[in-house]
């Protein structure tokens, strides 16, 4: 991940000067045991199956993948010059632990993992992304999704 300190001046001062969602409450709902919980992968690493669009820069939509997924088959259309790749190319989990997610689900440590799981588009304006954020929450609701591992990238 990049700091804000390697990034040229004008850049990193248009990221701190970027404004952060104000939320009135923080609502919390009790999750159950681990070993009973069904989880999802969200990430930021703007993955996409090689047939799915391309993520665009600033993208506000999202992607989804299915659980069934040959992880051979994803590709990373992140925009940002300033990403470095090679952990991607190298290993898929580093962005998208899906076959590590069934292990744990194999060996009873979650209960089961979701039939879908999702990817948006890093650095983009986090204010851009609420309605496509319900829209997902909503996805994983349907899917009986109780946790999820979320992958910032």
């Amino acid at each position: 991940m990049v700091r804000l300190s390697d990034l040229p001046p004008e850049l990193a001062d248009a990221y701190r000067r970027l404004p952060l969602p104000a939320f009135e409450s923080t609502p919390w709902a009790p999750a159950p045991p681990l070993r009973e919980m069904r989880v999802a992968i969200v990430s930021t690493a703007g993955l996409h199956r090689k047939e799915d669009a391309r993520f665009s820069g600033g993208a506000t939509d999202y992607r989804i993948i299915p659980g069934e997924v040959d992880a051979a088959s994803l590709v990373m259309s992140h925009g940002s010059v300033n990403f470095d790749r090679t952990g991607f190319q190298q290993d898929v989990k580093v962005v998208f632990p899906l076959d590590l997610l069934k292990e744990l689900a194999r060996r009873g440590e979650i209960g089961s993992v979701a039939a879908w799981h999702y990817s948006f588009m890093g650095a983009t304006d986090p204010t851009r992304l609420e309605d496509a954020g319900r829209q997902v929450g909503g996805l994983l609701r349907r899917d009986a999704v109780t946790g999820a591992v979320l992958v910032p990238v």
